[in-house]
């Protein structure tokens, strides 16, 4: 009986007796099934649909591996910096940003067409020199345009390749910057133009901007009458016209078709041709359609230099995301404020004081588009000698120690301000810092104030600009004076902290060229208009 149970139990012997399992002895799997709870086939439908999406996931994967690893080979990188300091950290999703673009007259390689090797010795000259600002909100963004001819102080930049050290160059032209050490000296250089810090930089050659231009469709673009550049090639009627390719490359390089032939009415055009195309990318939803946005970015990449900080494509579809919904009246377009240059009328160098008023404006992250409107002081972005220790690091809340005897160095005050015995607090104030050989006495009055410094004081004369919180764009190279002279103007006619107080950012009325959202037509060059 007991070992009957047991038989039964397991199934082993189906032929005992005329029980459960008998009855079902010539169907044995049913019973066992009917014991382990009941299989069922999966039915057909299901069978299919597992199959699809099992494919659409495997698909997807393969999809999005191979568009990553694409994108990903496309791209080549370059130092940030050609000096010793680097950038400071910041996050790229949420933090202020700014990123400057430039675009290389390099002809080697598809560039070849458009000149010979000797035409960019070196790494090339920047043809196209703009610094976008996106703010931390992404609600306005800044793109200021630097002419080619602007006259410029080159800092000592090293080449990251050869390890070659350039001394620095005093009233050059802006677009050497790179030519000898690299992207990055030209990073330096804005830089110390403009007292600011860049996160990033993005140089394209002259296949980016045909390859782009096709990938979109052609961006429009108005001439006032129907010219003719032999140089650059450039050939459209009057009224608007659609670009791309070849035609688009020569809207963007000529030099001379617009305005009075200028670097200015090339800087325009550049403008009015980025406002276009800045439209069209929002009106056609390219940054919401994906499709549209790997096509771009797979152009664009294959043309693109970037720094270290760039150099994933996570990185790069940060900025995407980040731009897609900023409305285009916030996009403003700035030209660096120029006069003709005193050593070199053919030349340009930055006009005062709208120059230095535009420097400070972008270092307090002021509205271009709106001066009068308040920005986050926690996003402005400050000279390198003013940015604060962290918290998390207690070694260095201390200031470092200079390589030279703060008591010892001449140091003298010119009172420029309008504002009697206002040389007496700040000799007070460079006292209190070490700087107790001071020296002070009246001068004529000034708008902006400027830290001089003579041979061999540079790296003093910035500790006394850092002490009064004058910006670094405002400390300049003066050999005939003895030591470190600054210079008050009347921007700086109380307390001992340059700008504190000082309420809204005085901006020229016209420093913004245009919008994203206004359509311009340039003036066609007299000279090129033909018949």
């Amino acid at each position: 009986m007991g070992l009957g149970r047991d038989n039964r139990e397991y199934g082993a012997d189906a032929s005992a007796g005329a029980g459960p399992v008998s009855r079902h002895a010539d169907a044995s799997a049913v019973g066992v099934a009917r014991h382990l709870g009941g299989q069922r086939r999966m039915p057909g439908w299901l069978k299919v649909t597992t199959a699809v999406l099992t494919i659409a996931l495997l698909g997807g994967l393969g999809f999005a591996g191979y568009w990553y690893f694409r994108l990903q080979s496309n791209i080549t990188t370059a130092p940030l910096s050609a000096g010793d300091d680097g950038a400071l950290a910041g996050d790229d999703a949420t933090g202020r940003m700014q990123i400057l673009i430039l675009g290389s007259d390099t002809r080697d390689g598809k560039n070849a067409e458009y000149g010979t090797a000797e035409d960019s010795k070196g790494y090339g000259k920047s043809d196209v020199m703009m610094l976008m600002d996106v703010s931390a909100d992404n609600k306005r963004v800044s793109v200021i345009s630097f002419p080619r001819d602007l006259l410029v102080d080159i800092p000592q930049c090293t080449d990251p390749k050869t390890k070659m050290t350039y001394p620095a160059l005093k009233g050059v032209m802006i677009n050497e910057a790179m030519s000898q050490a690299g992207i990055g000296c030209a990073v330096d250089t804005i830089n110390k133009l403009t007292g600011l810090k860049i996160d990033h930089f993005m140089m394209a050659d002259f296949n980016a901007v045909k390859e782009l231009s096709n990938t979109v469709g052609g961006v429009d673009v108005c001439v006032s009458d129907a010219i003719y550049d032999p140089d650059s090639r450039l050939r459209l009627p009057a009224g608007t016209s659609a670009v791309q390719g070849e035609m688009a490359l020569a809207f963007l390089r000529t030099r001379h078709a617009f305005a009075d032939g200028g670097d200015l009415g090339r800087i325009k055009a550049q403008q009015g041709f980025l406002s276009s195309l800045t439209r069209k990318i929002k009106d056609d939803g390219t940054l919401t359609n994906p499709a549209k946005m790997l096509n771009i970015a797979d152009t664009v990449t294959q043309n693109l230099t970037v720094d270290d900080g760039l150099a994933s494509v996570p990185s790069l579809l940060t900025i995407g995301t980040r731009l897609k919904d900023i409305d285009i009246s916030k996009v403003a377009f700035v030209a660096v404020p120029t006069t003709p240059a005193v050593s070199d009328v053919n030349r340009l160098q930055i006009a005062e004081p709208a120059g230095s008023q535009l420097f400070t404006a972008l270092q307090k992250d002021v509205d271009l588009t709106d001066p009068a409107a308040p920005s986050d002081p926690a996003t402005a972005s400050a000279a390198p000698t003013e940015t604060a220790p962290t918290e998390t690091a207690p070694t260095e809340t201390a200031p470092p120690v200079p390589a030279y005897n703060k008591a010892i160095q001449p140091v003298t005050v010119a009172n420029g301000s309008g504002v009697p015995g206002r040389a007496q607090e700040i000799v007070q104030a460079l006292v209190a810092g070490g700087f107790t050989q001071t020296g002070q006495f009246a001068a004529t009055a000034v708008t902006q104030s400027v830290v001089y410094y003579g041979t061999g004081f540079e790296d003093v004369a910035a500790d006394v600009a850092a002490l009064l919180g004058i910006p670094a764009a405002q400390v300049q190279s003066a050999p005939r004076v003895a030591g470190v002279q600054a210079y008050l103007g009347t921007d700086f006619t109380s307390g001992t902290a340059y700008g504190a107080g000082a309420g809204p950012v005085a901006l020229p009325e016209d420093i913004v060229s245009q919008t994203a959202g206004d359509k311009s037509c340039q003036q066609a060059n007299p000279y090129l208009i033909v018949r």
